[in-house]
């Protein structure tokens, strides 16, 4: 694919699966992702990773190298390579919609993980 085109806004809102890669290039990657009510998407650290993360409806935090971030919608965060963080929803409500940018990617092209077992079961077998 040369490109990709799409209403991220309406994409975001609307997704109601944990993970889902829409767009893989040779050195980014957009992902929008739905966080349940209390639901986190795991400490974790990218190695060699930047990632940019857009919250488009909900209320959560992030955490960055163990300091503390409140998120709402229109809230970015920037996470440099090699930063421990995760990102929970703290609404007792909603769902956190969010979307995210790799550079470089992150995540096998066409990945869906619709619930987050299944994210954290491939995260094993990779």
């Amino acid at each position: 694919m040369a490109g990709y085109h799409v209403d991220l806004e309406k994409k975001t809102e609307k997704n109601e699966y944990f993970r889902e890669v829409l767009f893989t290039g040779p050195h980014s990657q957009l992902v929008v992702m739905s966080l349940k009510v209390g639901e986190d998407i795991g400490l974790e650290t990218h190695p060699e990773t930047d990632q940019f993360i857009r919250i488009e409806e909900g209320k959560g935090k992030a955490i960055l190298n163990e300091e503390e971030f409140e998120l709402e919608d229109g809230s970015a965060i920037v996470i440099p390579a090699g930063t421990k963080h995760n990102v929970i929803n703290t609404s007792s409500k909603k769902p956190l919609k969010l979307y995210t940018l790799y550079s470089p990617p992150e995540h096998p092209d066409g990945t869906v993980h619709k619930k987050k077992a299944e994210a954290e079961a491939a995260e094993h077998t990779h």
